[in-house]
């Protein structure tokens, strides 16, 4: 996920002062509070308009007619001197004039400034596009009718097609920028541009009216005939003269010139400037300081740590054979894989959900108050998906909506079922993120901001709940846990390995063939993932670690007086925040409560 996501408040509120003392420094200090309060409310609307894509997932629906072309070096050019701009404001903030909530933005602020502008150094404009996180991807899910852009009025149709005309000069950029790209080293790995080409071909594909650029036309019936005519119109000269033509195009540019021009190297290490990059992108993704050696060898330790719990489990269920058979064992188990219709995995989701109700009030004191779905992923990007959370709005109209990838459903095994739930759905991602969206004590950046470390840090602490909430009474659950566990302590090996130590895509996917009980599929899915997005799959164990860490401290120094829903409160109540300034939270608050 990455993912990013909260609702424009042109109000904000914070901690404010009892005091009503009507003293010179009094009032400077409330004079400094305006005017740091006004900078966040202004840099916030600032954000949402060079990304008007976020505020659309945040129910904004002010700019659902813009996609600005971020391909572009103008765009570029514009965030860049959007940050400084910014920076050069907040260093004239007196931090100490500010009371500790909004000494906690102002920190916040700094760290998500500094990282865009070091960002900014890398030219990440001549890899556009592959086949797990690109424009055409999303935009292809918002085409569905299914997603965050709205499509009930004429008015967001025909902002859908505004819209659409800006992705068509996007992606006319993309391919420009792959040529530029080719010429200077900057290129994808061969498996990944072998993945990309299907994806394109498939938007490339007619008739007409059954592309999924033209599915609106479908959910047209509340407008009136004469709208309904002439949009439909609208909708046939896009997609048949403007989309199907580019997605042809660009298809066979993949196909004809990219494609055999591919790097067979699997590390973004390969690329000029990489392992520059690299680096930056293990900051970016775990908000720490810590260099790709130190993380190699932690998931290296987690590894044979999680390897002699899974030892145990193997013996509870009477299994003789070594690990790696055992791993075989669950892949493969036919009672593992019971369905035969994709609505019977949704179905068992949500008896899970069901399940587990009755112990979530004795771990949370706060539910969310935006809705919430279990929902097959769309065809479209089923082969190449994982499961995943997408949030939903803080009017509570669009629900939280916990995707899964169902590309074979007598093949889909159940084994960690409850684990990706707890992750991905309850109280993982979907609590995580909507009581920060729906926290109106936070400034309003402050609740779209994402930080992988905390938000996935927090989605792999509360796998380790199940126990607590009434699941993981099978065995074969308990494994599917420990081995969601071991996929990301393999992602610290692995990741750091293909981008930092020449690894290459074989030797990673069988690193995890040996350790872990994924599909072979599965598995050759998620190392390209990692190819795809250098970096980002280190932020898991990273985050969870720390919390998992900062519990126990709490527990051990505050004994009987550890109150587990107060601290759940607390490492949610303020957001994704960098993992130093939520470890920063925690002390002060074992120190209050003793």
């Amino acid at each position: 996920m990455r993912v990013l996501l909260c609702l424009l408040a042109l109000v904000l509120l914070g901690c404010q002062s009892d005091s009503t003392d009507p003293s010179p420094a009094a009032a400077a200090d409330d004079d400094a509070t305006t005017t740091f309060r006004q900078l966040l409310a202004d840099y916030q609307e600032g954000r949402l308009q060079l990304n008007p894509l976020e505020a659309t997932f945040l129910g904004d629906d002010r700019y659902n007619d813009r996609l600005p072309n971020m391909l572009s070096q103008d765009y570029r050019e514009e965030s860049r001197t959007f940050y400084q701009d910014y920076l050069a404001k907040l260093l004239r903030t007196d931090r100490s004039s500010l009371s500790p909530t909004d000494q906690v933005s102002y920190d916040v602020l700094k760290w998500d400034l500094n990282i865009a502008l070091q960002g900014a150094d890398f030219a990440t404009e001549l890899l556009p596009l592959d086949q797990f996180d690109s424009p055409h991807l999303m935009i292809g899910q918002l085409a569905s009718g299914q997603s965050a852009q709205p499509l009930r009025t004429v008015e967001d149709y025909e902002n859908w097609l505004l819209r659409l005309e800006d992705f068509a000069v996007m992606m006319d950029t993309a391919r420009v920028n792959m040529q530029r790209g080719l010429a200077r080293g900057y290129m994808l790995p061969r498996p990944l541009a072998e993945k990309l080409l299907p994806q394109l071909e498939s938007l490339a594909d007619e008739p007409l009216e059954d592309h999924l650029f033209y599915s609106p036309v479908a959910m047209m019936d509340s407008l009136g005939a004469d709208d309904r005519e002439r949009l439909t119109q609208d909708y046939k000269r896009m997609v048949g003269q403007r989309i199907i033509p580019l997605f042809v195009d660009l298809a066979a540019y993949v196909r004809n010139e990219y494609l055999p021009q591919a790097r067979s190297s699997s590390g973004i290490d390969a690329i000029p400037d990489g392992a520059a990059y690299y680096n930056y992108l293990i900051k970016l993704y775990t908000t720490t300081e810590m260099g790709a050696d130190e993380i190699h060898q932690l998931g290296l330790r987690e590894v044979a740590r999680l390897r002699n719990e899974m030892e145990s489990v193997k013996a509870e269920v009477g299994f003789d054979g070594d690990l790696k058979d055992f791993f075989d064992h669950v892949r493969n188990r036919q009672e593992l894989m019971p369905f035969t219709d994709p609505e019977e995995v949704i179905a068992n989701f949500e008896s899970i959900y069901t399940r587990m109700q009755p112990q979530l009030e004795v771990l949370f004191n706060k539910v969310p108050r935006t809705p919430f779905e279990v929902r097959r992923t769309e065809s479209f990007r089923e082969a190449s998906a994982s499961a995943e959370y997408n949030p939903g709005s803080q009017d509570g109209t669009r629900p939280g909506i916990f995707y899964v990838p169902i590309p074979d459903v007598e093949a889909y095994n159940v084994f960690s079922d409850e684990d990706l739930f707890l992750h991905e759905a309850i109280p993982g991602h979907h609590y995580q993120i909507s009581l920060t969206l729906e926290n109106e004590d936070l400034p309003a950046f402050r609740r779209n901001l994402w930080y992988s470390a905390y938000g996935e840090g927090w989605a792999l602490y509360c796998e380790s709940l199940g126990r607590e909430l009434g699941l993981y009474e099978d065995p074969y659950q308990y494994f599917g846990m420990l081995s969601a566990e071991m996929h990301r302590a393999i992602r610290l090996v692995v990741d750091t390995g293909l981008h930092s130590k020449g690894w290459s895509r074989e030797r990673a996917i069988q690193y995890s063939l040996d350790n872990e009980a994924e599909s072979e599929a599965s598995i050759v899915s998620e190392i390209e993932r990692y190819m795809a997005i250098p970096g980002q799959a280190l932020s898991y164990k990273v985050g969870q670690l720390k919390i998992r860490e900062l519990r126990a401290r709490a527990e051990e120094q505050l004994g009987d007086d550890f109150d587990i829903k107060a601290f759940h409160d607390l490492v949610l109540e303020g957001g994704c925040l960098p993992l130093a300034v939520l470890e920063t939270k925690v002390d002060g608050w074992i120190q209050a409560a003793k």
